[in-house]
């Protein structure tokens, strides 16, 4: 995959929520391009071609959303969202929080830093599907993005 191309960045170390995601973005034709990550430490490489994708380091990576869990190994997600947002090159990518913390602090702490959107992950298998199917058609389809 040309790592360029990439319209949706899933940074998720659950698998079956990975998975869960995936197929309904691709169920509904909204991510061809969709590439997965399975931590922080590797979300951050890819955005800002370390790592093993520093191959192409002049290239910064801009996905046209990142999905974003918050509880990770290595990285969370909080410093993963802290250092995109923080960043020039990479402040306007959109970074939605889907993750299973309802906690206030964490929605607090994620908004502060910049995130656009936070969503806890519906338990209910349907309900899950559908929040991705809505947050795809959103972030994909509807939202304009600048170049």
């Amino acid at each position: 995959m040309n790592h360029n191309s990439v319209e949706v960045l899933l940074v998720e170390d659950n698998i079956n929520d990975a998975e869960l995601t995936i197929r309904e973005l691709r169920k509904h034709h909204m991510a061809n391009n969709l590439f997965h990550v399975k931590d922080g430490e590797e979300a951050l490489d890819f955005i800002f071609g370390m790592g093993k994708y520093e191959a192409s380091r002049d290239l910064l990576y801009r996905p046209k959303v990142v999905l974003l869990d918050i509880q990770m190994p290595k990285v969370n997600g909080i410093e993963v969202l802290q250092k995109v947002k923080s960043d020039p090159r990479t402040r306007a990518t959109p970074v939605v929080i889907l993750t299973s913390s309802k906690e206030d602090p964490d929605i607090q702490k994620c908004y502060d830093l910049g995130a656009n959107s936070y969503i806890v992950k519906p338990v209910n298998f349907e309900s899950f599907a559908q929040a991705i199917r809505d947050l795809g058609f959103y972030w994909l389809l509807l939202n304009q993005r600048p170049s």
